[in-house]
């Protein structure tokens, strides 16, 4: 096994946004020198800039976080954006990856990849037995093409790429603004400022039936270190906390954790997303020994923690 972190070039693409944050440091303390393009400086949607990218910081290793991704709304909003965003910048990253001579390159993909009715917990096996939930359709089957670059490249050009699919991550400093915003950090806006303005309820999207699986973003972090260090095969390999839990339990965990005492009240007329969500976390155990480590209510504790410090009305 190569050692692909300590005394590497590592070039993290997203690397100064949510999840790069908590990820760029764990890399330095093994010993990377870390590199994050800015987008002021550098498209990657645009391959004569990810060519000069990689020219000018010669890395030895590629960790691709950045994307363009939303909530529900976020999504039905801009399918062609999300679809362009995210395709062609891992398309421009990986071939020039190759024609750089990158040793390895590491893909954080999506749990939107999925097929809709995807049997519970997923397996990396039913990748492909069908379409993905249509809000996040776009998003999810421009990531999932990634996966079959990075095969082919792997099979022709012997590019190490290797592809995880972790499911919804959380936590503190993560996206607050309620226009494109998850709902982890959505709802926990909704309650905290409806306690402080002694609001008597709360709207939220849905019927409360729909079911997902949240990871806290230190675990993916660890996650994207493990893998890097220790996987260096074509497998997708599924990056999750192995809970499910449906989103009336999540809101009414939510509330109780902000301390709001009002009424939750149901807007079913939008929609719910995917009925059900879990992924089956066996792979990354076996493969590179990882296993989440926070709690759901431990990680919203911290992240609600942490809101409640930082967040002004405005913030995101």
């Amino acid at each position: 096994m190569s050692d692909h972190i300590s005394g590497r070039r590592i070039l993290v693409t997203g690397g100064a946004g949510f999840l790069g944050s908590f990820l760029c440091p764990m890399l330095e303390a093994r010993g990377a020198e870390v590199l994050i393009p800015r987008r002021r400086d550098f498209d990657l949607t645009e391959q004569s800039d990810v060519r000069r990218l990689m020219i000018e910081s010669r890395p030895d290793v590629v960790i691709h976080l950045a994307a363009e991704v939303g909530g529900i709304g976020a999504n039905r909003e801009n399918p062609g954006r999300f679809f362009y965003a995210n395709a062609s910048m891992g398309i421009n990253l990986v071939e020039e990856s190759r024609r750089s001579g990158v040793a390895k390159f590491v893909q954080v993909g999506t749990v939107c990849a999925y097929p809709k009715f995807t049997p519970v917990p997923f397996e990396e096996d039913h990748l492909w037995d069908g379409y993905p939930e249509e809000t996040n359709a776009p998003y999810g089957v421009a990531k999932k093409a990634l996966l079959v670059m990075l095969q082919s490249y792997r099979e022709q050009y012997g590019l190490n790429g290797i592809y995880l699919l972790p499911v919804n991550l959380y936590g503190p400093r993560d996206n607050f603004d309620l226009q494109s915003s998850h709902v982890i950090p959505a709802l926990i806006r909704k309650f905290v400022a409806a306690r402080e303005s002694g609001s008597e309820y709360v709207e939220v999207w849905g019927t409360g039936s729909a079911s997902r699986e949240f990871l806290y973003v230190e675990d993916a972090a660890t996650a994207i270190v493990l893998a890097t260090e220790r996987y260096d095969d074509p497998d997708p390999v599924n990056v999750g906390a192995g809970r499910e839990v449906t989103i009336r339990e999540l809101v009414e965990m939510i509330g109780g954790l902000t301390g709001f005492a009002g009424e939750i009240r149901w807007d079913t007329t939008k929609p719910d997303g995917q009925p059900r969500r879990m992924l089956d976390t066996r792979r990354a155990r076996e493969r590179f020994g990882f296993e989440a480590e926070v709690g759901l209510e431990d990680g919203l504790r911290r992240t609600i923690d942490w809101w409640d410090a930082v967040g002004e009305p405005g913030s995101s």
